[in-house]
């Protein structure tokens, strides 16, 4: 306090001024969010470009994708299992399959 009134500045004008950099500070920010979302968006187009639609019918041979090796990969490792049967697709997207010898049946998302 006793800065300000050495230095001949108006608590008024000091406060307006600071108000005013806040507000600048704070539009920066939303700029920054609204360009980080569409830069999401656009990547998001570009990437969904590229994967092909698959159409799965019952008795097609499927490889499933071992997702337990994203946490724990290696380069020698496959990410994919052995060759499934498809039993069942249903109207949502939703595969059932089956493996070779027909001991395991489970539901994955197509």
């Amino acid at each position: 306090m006793w800065a300000l009134k050495k230095l001949y500045l108006d608590w008024v004008k000091v406060a307006n001024l600071r108000m005013l950099q806040l507000n600048e500070v704070e539009e920066f920010h939303f700029h920054a969010y609204e360009n980080a979302t569409m830069y999401k968006e656009r990547m998001k187009f570009i990437q969904d470009k590229k994967i092909l639609k698959q159409e799965f019918k019952s008795g097609d041979l499927v490889l499933l994708f071992k997702s337990i090796l994203k946490f724990f990969s290696s380069k020698l490792k496959s990410k994919w299992s052995c060759p499934f049967k498809v039993v069942n697709v249903s109207s949502y997207g939703a595969i059932e399959l089956e493996s070779e010898d027909g001991t395991r049946t489970f539901k994955v998302n197509g």
